[in-house]
């Protein structure tokens, strides 16, 4: 385990920040976003969608729809459970399937924490704590070797 804390003074930190990871990561990454509403998980996938070279006009948050996908450099997969209650209403959604596809993309999966026994053991959580109206305390904590690289580049250059 490797983790990394960032701490963003505001919305344009957050979104520079995940533009920085966007550019850094490659196939198969899952990203598990977990915090409580409005502290700025649909920012940073806006961000790393940014940085995946997806147009900004498609990307908004999939809360009614559960998932959106985008093309980009890579293929993005974005997930909101919000309305999820456990893990199995995830495997009912197509969560497993979604996994499979993401192969040859990304994965960012807000709430995660409702269905992080069903998500693969290399994945990138992030974990956002809301410290006043505008900063974060953002806390990635990598299980797998690829994302231990990516957070120590994001160290060095956030």
């Amino acid at each position: 385990m490797y983790s990394y804390e960032f701490l963003s003074r505001g919305p344009s930190a957050t979104m520079s920040l995940g533009k920085r990871m966007g550019e850094l990561l490659g196939p198969g990454s899952v990203i598990a976003l977990i915090g409580e509403l409005g502290c700025g998980k649909t920012l940073l996938a806006r961000g790393i969608c940014a940085g995946l070279e997806v147009p900004p006009r498609l990307v908004n948050s999939p809360t009614f729809v559960l998932v959106n996908e985008y093309p980009g450099r890579l293929h993005v997969f974005h997930m909101d459970l919000y309305r999820l209650e456990e893990a199995s209403d995830g495997v009912e959604i197509g969560l497993l399937d979604y996994l499979a596809r993401t192969e040859a993309g990304v994965l960012i999966v807000e709430w995660a924490e409702r269905v992080i026994s069903v998500l693969p053991e290399d994945l990138l959580k992030v974990e956002f704590e809301v410290l006043s109206a505008r900063k974060r305390r953002i806390k990635f904590t990598a299980s797998g070797g690829r994302f231990v690289c990516l957070l120590r580049e994001l160290r060095r250059s956030c």
